[in-house]
């Protein structure tokens, strides 16, 4: 992965990345009470900014953490940060916690002031092979806590998850809980079954990505048909194609799922075509 870009933002100031320091007793440090959102950029415009920032309100919002900044307050972070490292294909991360306070104390929350965090980084593009033959992905069970709706920094399990695809030279971790489908570790999952989309619904269980809302406004846009429903286990695995979607990945064809050809063993047709619509968008 290239290293992030220089410029970083941090308590309403830029700095260099390198220079940048937070107090160890922040509570993002602490206990991983904070938020994040990662926001793609191409050629130098945060095209899905408005959906990231919603989402963003939302996750500070449910962890009760208050929004130090209003939308346009945002994007002018976004703007300033994107402006200080020479725009392009980049994203922008941005991190919120509940702040630092004098201590260690898990209740009460207290009123402090949020830390606030952001800087870029080249967005990774997917290579030619990738883009040929689709990437590889394993199955496991779905560890992580109960509100996976909420975009927290605390992602031990996700990381643990995600090393095991790693480890077994695999893309992804695609998860499974109560034998569906959930997500994957760091991606929305699609499943292509008949010439139909079909995803898991939006719950506590997974996060509401704003790369998965991308490809559904596609889709309905250009006449695919699509259902969110509940995906089971064996579903997944009968596929015809499964997708991964995700702000740095955008959308992908996993081609072996466990070691197994997902449909002919290549990307599939409608992957193709939701490809080139996703990367019209992007250039338009």
């Amino acid at each position: 992965m290239a290293e992030p870009l220089p410029v970083c933002h941090l308590n309403g100031n830029l700095m260099p990345l390198r220079e940048a320091r937070i107090s160890p007793l922040d509570r993002s440090f602490l206990f991983g009470d904070g938020v994040y959102e990662v926001i793609p950029v191409r050629r130098g415009q945060a095209r899905r900014l408005a959906a990231n920032l919603e989402r963003l309100a939302r996750s500070l919002h449910e962890l009760r953490i208050r929004n130090p900044h209003d939308a346009m307050q945002w994007r002018g972070i976004v703007e300033q940060l994107i402006a200080a490292n020479g725009g392009g294909d980049i994203y922008v991360y941005l991190q919120v916690s509940r702040g630092a306070e004098y201590g260690r104390n898990h209740a009460p929350l207290p009123n402090i002031e949020p830390t606030v965090f952001g800087f870029c980084a080249p967005l990774p593009q997917p290579t030619a092979e990738v883009l040929e033959r689709g990437v590889s992905c394993i199955t496991a069970g779905d560890i992580r806590w109960a509100r996976c709706d909420i975009k927290s920094v605390a992602l031990l399990a996700n990381v643990l998850l995600r090393q095991q695809s790693v480890e077994a030279g695999a893309a992804e971790t695609i998860l499974l809980r109560d034998g569906y489908l959930t997500e994957a570790s760091a991606s929305s999952v699609h499943v292509i079954a008949g010439g139909e989309i079909r995803t898991p619904p939006n719950s506590p269980r997974l996060l509401p990505g704003t790369t998965r809302g991308l490809i559904e406004e596609l889709a309905d846009r250009h006449g695919i048909v699509r259902r969110v429903e509940p995906v089971t286990e064996a579903q997944l695995r009968a596929a015809d194609e499964i997708w991964l979607t995700a702000a740095t990945r955008g959308v992908v064809a996993v081609t072996t799922l466990d070691g197994v050809p997902v449909g002919g063993g290549a990307p599939g047709p409608l992957w193709r075509r939701m490809h080139a619509l996703v990367e019209a968008y992007w250039d338009g």
